[in-house]
């Protein structure tokens, strides 16, 4: 499946190769993404940015596949829930796992992020991480996504894959820094998004080593979320960006340390969710990617927001197929 997806956004691509971000309608947020780009890979410009400093950072959930009703890593710890049920009988009588094996995603909600970790601990530990990363790759040849009825592959977001394969043309080196499980996205993105393991940061749990394998543990070690994903890029990258792309207030922090940079000139961008029909449309009172103190930051000092609905030819790659 997911070469499938590559090679049709390859093909898309060739296609189109004289146009650059051919899933963008021509507006505001297409020019800023080329206008930034053509001015800081100009050489003998004074914003001219070197390579070695060409760091892009992308927030994943919201930014580049969907994020509603809830985060797709939920939905797969819920779907080990029920198919690990029978090794738990006590789970049928214990919140939040009652709630999972009863299809409740009210009563998992409820549980608040304490019962949601909760979940995550109980199915993403006891297991080396090779062991894990398979059981995640095997899910997604099989789930689907509960409101589209589609594969979770399927929705990833066509126009940001070719910005990120517009800023990698022009030698910038992208990494993916999400509230997402890293070991859960190094199950997918490489082959996904073209984007190698090194290159993708995320939440972590604790683990241990024993017998020559990693071994995941039911504890969480990071939460990469808001202000600390800029301690996350810090650790893990050692240069501060240069362009940052979100799509909540989980973002803004990661935006802001990259707005700061006095070195080079920065784009901060901003994907929001306006478009009901062929996505989700949600900001400011959402549960889930709230974007309330970052649109309005963003509208204040010039960011650029992605209007999804009026910007965006199509959304995902499956319908380069239709």
């Amino acid at each position: 499946m997911f070469r499938i997806l590559l090679s049709v956004i390859l093909l898309f691509s060739l296609t189109h190769a004289t146009d650059t971000l051919p899933s963008w309608n021509e507006g505001s947020s297409k020019q800023s993404i080329i206008n930034y780009v053509s001015t800081v890979t100009k050489e003998g410009t004074v914003d001219f940015i070197p390579v070695k400093d060409r760091i892009a950072v992308f927030d994943n959930d919201g930014t580049l596949w969907s994020e509603q009703p809830a985060y797709f890593q939920l939905f797969f710890a819920m779907d080990r829930v029920k198919a690990t049920a029978s090794e738990h009988p006590e789970w049928k009588t214990t919140e939040p796992f009652k709630s999972v094996l009863a299809n409740d995603m009210h009563g998992v909600m409820k549980s608040g992020e304490h019962g949601l970790i909760q979940i995550v601990n109980a199915t993403h530990s006891g297991m080396d991480v090779e062991t894990f990363q398979e059981e995640v790759k095997e899910w997604l040849k099989t789930a689907k996504h509960p409101t589209t009825d589609r594969p979770y592959t399927d929705l990833i977001y066509q126009p940001m894959m070719e910005v990120i394969r517009y800023l990698e043309a022009n030698d910038f080196k992208v990494y993916i820094v999400s509230g997402g499980g890293i070991d859960f996205m190094r199950a997918f993105i490489p082959e996904m998004y073209a984007i190698p393991e090194e290159h993708i940061i995320g939440s972590s749990g604790k683990v241990h080593y024993k017998d020559g394998k990693i071994m995941k543990d039911a504890d969480i070690y990071f939460i990469d979320d808001k202000e600390t994903k800029p301690l996350a890029i810090y650790r893990n990258i050692g240069i501060r960006p240069v362009a940052a792309f979100g799509n909540s207030d989980g973002d803004f922090a990661m935006m802001l340390y990259t707005e700061a940079n006095k070195k080079a000139k920065t784009l901060q961008l901003y994907v929001h969710h306006t478009d009901e029909k062929r996505e989700f449309a949600y900001d400011r009172k959402s549960h889930i990617g709230k974007l309330d103190k970052g649109l309005d930051y963003a509208k204040e000092h010039n960011w650029t927001i992605v209007d999804m609905k009026n910007e965006w030819k199509i959304v995902y790659p499956f319908e380069l197929i239709k």
